[in-house]
């Protein structure tokens, strides 16, 4: 049986932290969708097209990786594309506080589906996609911060 996961987020834009997340969890899952979900309280900086396409050429190579985008609850859309489990991927004890509240309201709604947590490298723990995107608004270089295929099309912006 494949075991397949459902990384959600805005990827707004898509960081190192969340590629650094994505490789520890390639080691439990055999597929991994990123999902890219509409947060109604949320506007976006990058277009949605853009975050899907940029992530995708990102992930072309590998195959156990998908990218979809989806506006419902997370829980459900896991549900409906036959995910087991939700992947949430930790920077620090904050990050901890909320994404645990998060699980737990999860499981009350389907608890066929499990939250797993997984932790960033160390080195990119201080990022987050609402500093670079603070960087990226006022001209500075995010190449430290996000992939280099996803970089290289920020610029074209």
């Amino acid at each position: 049986m494949t075991k397949k996961a459902l990384f959600p987020g805005s990827f707004d834009p898509f960081t190192l932290g969340h590629a650094s997340v994505i490789e520890k969890a390639l080691t439990v899952f055999d597929h991994i969708v990123i999902g890219i979900g509409q947060n109604s309280t949320k506007s976006s900086y990058f277009d949605l097209e853009h975050r899907v396409t940029w992530i995708e050429e990102n992930y072309a190579s590998e195959s156990a990786v998908s990218v979809e985008w989806y506006q419902k609850l997370t829980v459900e859309y896991a549900a409906e594309i036959g995910c087991s489990h939700i992947i949430r991927g930790l920077r620090n004890q904050s990050d901890f506080q909320y994404e645990s509240n998060i699980a737990h309201l999860n499981r009350e709604l389907n608890a066929d589906i499990e939250t797993v947590f997984f932790l960033c490298e160390p080195k990119y723990a201080a990022i987050n996609s609402t500093i670079v995107r603070e960087i990226h608004r006022n001209g500075g270089n995010i190449n430290a911060f996000v992939p280099k295929t996803i970089a290289s099309k920020i610029e074209m912006i």
